[in-house]
């Protein structure tokens, strides 16, 4: 709408308002056409594209930045490190445009990825995979390490070293060189790897070592582990193992003891196998060796102290010097006393006395005693203790064939089972002693050179075969006993307490028996007599047949009433003879040619048959020899009936 009294107030003419505002509409489409032109030539802006920007201020913490678009980006300020300069109005930079109308209208921008891009860009130009490259490690991260080659590569734990370290936050801020093992363009990833370049490194170093090695050479190394057995030396390429027995001749009990991780040590050359590509390498041969002059300086005899620095079950090793041990066994440790175990005498640090007993210069061993050093109470003990000398001990252990009777601390004597009685069987002496009971015994025999006693119960009391048996058990006297056992050649009969006699089958009746439980029962009391007393043997024979008197007067009724026939046979037996010891003729006698034949044979199985004799009368004089027990059970005498199995000493290791 046009306002006509407008026009006039200011005297304007139709025409000239026409022309005006045709001038008007024609500059209007002019400028609509240069503002076309523009737009036209401002370049396209893609998300993710590196932009070159002009700074213009900054606003609070924000940078913002001209960029040629219809309005400014923005650049957050945390985006310059703390050692970069902040940029000012006017200087130029490189961003990535990340967003280009926010809501508030604003090109959203970033410096440090578009630095980064330019970065990745770089490195890709100047390496490939197998290259090396060197950065400082920044920070650890799961897996691994980060390290910084113009960008943060990973370097994965495992590729850190040879041997994984046990904490790989101690390379922070160190500088190392690594391999490129992998690029990944698209994810823009790099994975690198140090244990690859030392591997390679030391593959070269350990041609060129093995090729100039040799053995007897002094080289220096570096101390890379320690383990129980020894401790691993890098050569410079190579490994070699030091042993814990090469590191000193002094003893160690880990080579902790000596060495520390990382220590720079001069080690001997000893062996090398080129095919194995292995070392070995020694620390002590350096020094000479203590065992070169060992002979002059411990000569066999020589009495040394030494301290205790191991205990095994076999013995103790006593160190006389560094490098210089010696095995005390455990049988050459006391002279009396019984030990199951070296501990019982000494322990580990303690200073004992030694004697010298012999060197093996080749093996490297010597062997020691600790009772040399002391006198032997076995060699008073025949003066203090003569054959015939009653002693008072007690009963230390008991056995099937004696007990040991604890003369003093250290010194046994055996009492054999034949030795306890003489009357009385036995067949183990727990029959007649327990352990630990106080006993009086008789010395009857002493063997110093083998260390061993025979003692006897026995003989504190007379023997009553001398005199008492035989003068109470006279040959033809009738006596009461009780039959105790029974047997296919006679019955045993006891006639008083621990005294037996034997009621051969032949003698069981007047006619033949041939089975003696068909004529008597075990605990049957019967009436026997006495047909002889062998003292020697310590036997006595029983019969139940008729006397002599009866017999003949039977043999004269036989003869009357069975005539010539009967009194012939009458003729041809011969008397039963009796009495003591052997001079009264047989113990048995025949009644007829038919008897005679039964009653040899009889004699015969009697002489063969090892009798249960040995059961009632006491064992043949002879002293049965101890079994050397544990290791101080040494103190027996020979019998000459039966021995007793001596237990072989025992091989005494001279080195641990």
């Amino acid at each position: 709408m046009v306002d006509r009294n407008l026009i006039r107030e200011f005297s304007i003419s139709d025409d000239e308002f026409e022309s005006y505002f045709d001038t008007a509409l024609q500059e209007g489409e002019d400028d609509s056409q240069e503002i076309d032109a523009i737009y036209r030539e401002m370049p396209s802006y893609e998300t993710g594209s590196i932009l070159t920007g002009v700074v213009l201020r900054q606003e609070g913490t924000d940078v913002l930045v001209d960029v040629g678009y219809k309005s400014e980006g923005i650049v957050p300020g945390n985006e310059w490190d703390a050692d970069e300069d902040f940029p000012q109005p006017g200087d130029s930079i490189e961003v990535l445009l990340e967003e280009v109308e926010d809501e508030m209208g604003m090109v959203l921008l970033s410096k440090r990825k578009a630095d980064r891009i330019r970065d990745w860009e770089k490195v890709i130009s100047k390496h490939e995979e197998n290259d090396i490259v060197t950065g400082k490690v920044v920070r650890k991260i799961k897996g691994g390490l980060l390290v910084n080659i113009g960008v943060n590569v990973f370097l994965p734990a495992s590729q850190v070293d040879i041997r994984r370290p046990s904490d790989i936050g101690d390379y922070i801020g160190r500088t190392v060189q690594c391999m490129i093992l992998k690029i990944d363009e698209t994810r823009r990833n790099i994975v690198v790897s140090r244990r690859k370049l030392i591997e390679d490194q030391r593959q070269e170093m350990k041609r060129s070592l093995l090729s100039r090695i040799e053995v007897g050479q002094i080289r220096r190394g570096v101390v890379k582990n320690i383990a129980d057995f020894g401790a691993f030396v890098d050569l410079g390429g190579i490994d070699g193992l030091l042993h814990i027995t090469d590191i000193t001749w002094a003893r160690i009990n880990h080579p902790s003891e000596k060495l520390s991780i990382d220590d720079e040590i001069d080690v001997m050359i000893l062996n090398v196998d080129t095919e194995r590509e292995k070392i070995a390498l020694g620390l002590k041969q350096k020094e000479p060796s203590p065992w070169d002059a060992v002979e002059e300086r411990y000569p066999v005899g020589d009495k040394v102290s030494g301290e205790v620095v191991n205990v095994m079950t076999y013995g103790a090793f006593v160190k006389l010097e560094d490098g210089i041990e010696g095995l005390v066994h455990i049988s050459e440790m006391s002279w009396t006393k019984r030990i199951n175990h070296p501990n019982d005498l000494v322990h580990i640090g303690d200073i004992v006395d030694v004697m010298v007993l012999g060197i093996n210069k080749e093996k490297k061993e010597i062997s020691l005693g600790m009772k040399q050093t002391t006198p032997n109470p076995w060699d008073e003990v025949a003066a203090k203790y003569p054959p015939g000398a009653n002693i008072d001990g007690t009963v230390r252990n008991l056995t099937n064939y004696g007990a040991f009777i604890e003369i003093e601390e250290g010194i046994d004597g055996l009492l054999h089972i034949s030795d306890m009685s003489w009357t009385r069987k036995i067949s183990h002496a727990s029959e007649m002693l327990q352990k630990g009971d106080s006993i009086k015994c008789q010395v009857i025999s002493v063997d110093q050179e083998r260390k061993r006693i025979a003692l006897g119960l026995k003989q504190l009391e007379e023997d009553p075969w001398e005199k008492d048996i035989p003068d109470r058990f006279q040959p033809g006297s009738i006596v009461q006993g009780k039959v105790t056992k029974l047997t296919n050649f006679g019955v045993f009969v006891e006639l008083e307490d621990n005294l037996e006699g034997l009621l051969h089958v032949s003698e069981l009746a007047d006619h033949k028996v041939e089975n003696p439980e068909d004529v008597v029962k075990v605990g049957e009391d019967i009436e026997v007599r006495i047909l002889r007393v062998d003292t020697a043997d310590r036997k006595i024979g029983l019969s139940r047949k008729l006397s002599e008197e009866e017999e003949q007067a039977a043999a004269a009724d036989g003869g009357t009433e069975g005539g010539t026939a009967s009194g012939d046979s009458a003729a041809l037996r011969e008397p039963l003879k009796g009495g003591i010891g052997g001079g009264q003729g047989p113990l048995f006698s025949m009644d007829s040619p038919e008897a005679e034949t039964a009653t040899a044979e009889a004699a015969t199985e009697e002489a063969a048959t090892e009798e249960p004799a040995a059961e009632e009368a006491a064992t043949e004089e002879a002293t049965t020899e101890e079994p050397v027990a544990e290791t101080a059970e040494a103190e027996a005498t020979d019998k000459d009936a039966e021995e007793a199995p001596a237990e072989e000493a025992e091989e005494k290791p001279v080195s641990e």
